[in-house]
């Protein structure tokens, strides 16, 4: 069921649909070393094939789990036989090439540096971990994704209604095959993105019902639901990532970090990993939750939910499970306060009810002479002048009086904070019954860091323009 075409390629609409940078690319004639990274099953070996192929290229296939120097080194001297006498140029395809060591890896340098073969090479591990910088210094990386329900969906049904290369031909059963509504749905959902997976599932599945001779009335077989199940090797959950089940689900599990239930926190997110839900999707509760229900009572609980999402982005599953037990683990633990949340909404409310207020001129940006002599940013006074950082000013609109949004709870780290709200209350009631508040005895140095920062900007303007023309070059080469 491999794609003949990149018309019927199914997937990476950002790098090969209409307006993807590798199909206009092979529009051209061109395509020069790259390197596919993403998961399995996204198609990484058929569209080095498919690239190939839409260039002209011979397309010669090694698995870096099989082969060594002595492999690349003959096709390297086959490469360079075909390109001398009949100008035809090779594409070698590397899969799993993060397995190749450094020095089969260095093998590969001046090939690929002289034009005797383009390299695809394809790897489900981060590269830039486990490719050698000079050979990847040579290869334009892309980032597959996992495909979509929907694509995997459109795969699945080729599967069944191919006649040639399906199931409804000479390589299916007699009779062909027809699954149920439940069975399709719930093979797409376990997939998990991943093609090869759901077709396996699929292939396993229809040999089971075959096996049990379970055919419709016109006389195709029919795996059921628990024919799929059991080729996934996978029960089937009480979940469903479109209906009450995911809903439900994930509702459970951000009430149980709420309360504190570290145990019931860990069981629903186990239900939901089980069950095929994007993990990403799990990522996202928990950075909420650490926001939304610990606050400033734990600052740390933000970090460790953004860390567990961007260890799943860089290891994903099933490594990434730690990381997501981790995070829910802490946040199910933390002190808890939904003060910052609640202050927010309260400052959005007075927003919606009396409208974006003016900002009072001391606040108003100052930094053209012409706009001072209108009285723009003049009494504003900067508070690393002062003592403690801190300088009592207004810092509000002048009509919505004196609110007060954020109350800081007793829970945690958000103690400290209403201590240090408190002891800067004291400190500007002290220094107003002293006359003032008192300037910094030792001032900063002198720099105007926003013009400095300007220059600073501009240099790195020019750089990123003159290497967007370089790189607009080589792709035109």
């Amino acid at each position: 069921m491999r794609p003949r075409t990149l018309e019927e390629f199914v997937g990476q609409e950002h790098l090969v649909g209409a307006e993807g940078p590798l199909r206009r690319s092979v529009a051209r004639g061109y395509l020069g070393s790259l390197l596919l990274w993403g998961p399995p099953g996204t198609g990484k070996t058929s569209l080095a094939r498919l690239l190939a192929e839409a260039v002209g290229a011979r397309f010669m296939t090694l698995s870096a789990v099989m082969s060594g120097v002595a492999e690349v080194r003959s096709i390297i001297a086959g490469a360079q036989e075909d390109l001398a006498l009949n100008g035809a140029r090779t594409v070698l395809f590397i899969d799993e090439i993060h397995r190749f060591n450094k020095a089969q890896q260095d093998a590969l340098l001046p090939h690929v540096e002289d034009g005797t073969v383009t390299l695809i090479g394809a790897t489900t591990e981060n590269p830039y971990f486990e490719v050698n910088s000079a050979l990847l210094s040579r290869l334009r990386v892309w980032r597959l994704e996992p495909l979509t329900d929907d694509g995997v969906a459109t795969i699945v049904r080729r599967a069944l209604d191919d006649s040639d290369r399906g199931l409804s031909g000479e390589l299916g059963p007699a009779g062909g095959v027809a699954l149920p509504d439940d069975a399709f749905e719930h093979l797409v959902d376990i997939a998990g993105g991943d093609a090869r997976q759901a077709l396996n599932i699929l292939e396993g599945a229809v040999a089971l019902a075959e096996s049990e001779d379970l055919r419709d009335e016109a006389g195709r077989v029919t795996p059921t639901l628990s024919d799929v199940e059991s080729a996934a090797q996978q029960r089937v959950l009480a979940y469903d990532r479109a209906g009450d089940g995911h809903y439900d689900t994930a509702s459970a599990f951000i009430k149980s970090l709420r309360g504190n239930d570290p145990d019931a926190a860990l069981y629903w997110l186990a239900t939901m990993v089980a069950a095929g839900e994007d993990p990403r999707f799990i990522a996202r509760r928990l950075i909420i939750s650490a926001s939304e229900d610990v606050g400033n009572a734990d600052p740390r609980a933000l970090s460790v939910a953004v860390a567990a999402a961007q260890a799943l982005d860089w290891v994903g599953l099933p490594e990434a499970q730690y990381a997501l037990a981790q995070a829910a683990a802490y946040i199910a633990t933390a002190p808890k306060s939904n003060r910052s949340g609640a202050a927010y909404w309260a400052a959005a409310a007075d927003v919606e009810k009396r409208g974006a207020l003016p900002v009072p001129m001391h606040l108003r940006s100052g930094t053209h002479h012409e706009r001072r002599d209108f009285g723009i940013g003049v009494g504003y006074r900067y508070p690393h002048d002062y003592e403690g950082a801190d300088i009592e000013q207004r810092y509000l609109p002048d009509d919505l009086g004196e609110p007060r949004y954020y109350r800081p709870t007793e829970q945690g780290y958000e103690a400290t904070i209403a201590g240090r709200i408190a002891a800067r209350q004291e400190a500007r009631d002290a220094a107003r019954a002293g006359g003032g508040p008192r300037r910094q005895q030792v001032p900063a140095p002198a720099v105007d860091g926003m013009k400095a920062g300007g220059r600073i900007m501009r240099t790195r303007e020019e750089s990123r323009a003159r290497l967007a023309q370089t790189e607009k070059r080589d792709a035109n080469a």
